[in-house]
């Protein structure tokens, strides 16, 4: 099968930092599935892990961790999906990607596609859906009701893939204020295009921002980009009580006492967790990806696709992973077909 892999962990401008390669057609076994894999997306992720080092890997190693496809075979205890169903999914960090014409994934981390919108369109989601979904309803714990009382709720990254999808999640699912941090003009719009109720400039002072519009505390962050720069500013502005979530790990280290005085919750989100470590609950993720799709099939949020590229080879996830690497994509890109024999 056609793949995309590296055995070098090289620079993205090195010609060989991805390479267009034929791997053996995998089985499905246990609750797998087989996956005939028609779009991928690329995530900040994929970058992360090809980045440079030393290692040398003794076989090929496919990253990728965002596809839509249709299922060829199950495994023998698979129940959830049959032969012909269209999925998507983001699939575990531990075993091979998607950037493959085949893949098998467990199905307890597959959800069923959107069947409103296209592969492209679809292949933008799972990832960032799994990672809003768990870090604003269970580790924020924002009530999934419209009814409650407004609250507050700061996402540090309102344009990127993950909060693309959080700002949408929020207002179609929530009663929170919605206050998103973006920086240049196009990524500000975009923002305010997915709901954002209000929007501020992350490389201005969020507390002076914020405190001008009469919120003097918010009592929910979702911190999606650079948790070191932005642990000073979160800790003045979070609410007594209040909590914050991160996905992006530390460089240093940070002063926790900030937190203490006002008894706030910090937690981490990594929508890998249940699949890495096979929780009592990894079904979850099935079941979120099914509402996920649900919500876009209802109308009531849309795919973050901002960028396509065809075919699906090494030249344009290179062109893919240079541009995620630049920190100034808005939204999602997709890579969609295989080259043709």
């Amino acid at each position: 099968m056609k793949a995309v892999a590296l055995k070098a962990y090289l620079p993205i401008q090195h010609p060989e930092s991805l390479l267009d390669v034929d791997l053996e057609k995998p089985t499905p076994v246990g609750r797998e599935l087989l996956i005939a894999v028609a779009a991928i997306s690329v995530n900040p992720v994929d970058t992360k892990v090809r980045a440079p080092k030393s290692k040398i890997e003794t076989d090929f190693r496919v990253l990728g961790w965002d596809a839509v496809g249709t299922v060829l075979a199950t495994g023998p205890e698979a129940s959830l999906f049959k032969t012909g169903d269209q999925v998507f999914y983001a699939g575990n960090i531990a075993r091979p990607g998607s950037n493959s014409e085949f893949q098998v994934v467990d199905e307890r981390i597959v959800g069923r596609k959107p069947v409103s919108i296209s592969n492209a369109e679809a292949a933008a989601l799972p990832l960032t859906a799994i990672t809003a979904w768990e870090g604003l309803f269970d580790r924020l714990q924002i009530a999934r009701d419209k009814q409650t009382k407004p609250k507050n709720l700061l996402i540090i990254g309102g344009a990127g893939g993950v909060g693309s999808i959080a700002i949408q999640l929020a207002k179609a699912l929530t009663n929170v204020n919605v206050i998103a941090t973006a920086s240049r003009p196009e990524s500000i719009a975009w923002c305010q295009s997915l709901g954002a109720d209000l929007v501020v400039d992350h490389s201005a002072s969020l507390v002076e921002q914020i405190r001008a519009q009469n919120i003097h505390y918010v009592d929910y962050i979702f911190c999606l980009n650079n948790t070191d720069q932005h642990w000073p500013t979160m800790a003045e502005l979070i609410k007594p009580q209040g909590l914050i979530c991160s996905i992006v790990e530390l460089a240093g280290q940070v002063d926790l006492n900030l937190l203490k005085n006002k008894s706030v919750s910090f937690s981490w989100e990594l929508m890998f967790t249940r699949s890495l470590f096979e929780t009592d609950d990894i079904v979850e993720q099935h079941h979120l990806l099914n509402r996920v799709a649900q919500l876009i099939d209802d109308g009531s949020i849309k795919t973050t696709l901002n960028q396509v590229l065809s075919p699906i080879n090494a030249e344009n996830l290179r062109t893919a992973h240079a541009q995620l690497e630049s920190g100034r994509t808005v939204g999602k890109i997709v890579l969609e077909h295989w080259p043709a024999n």
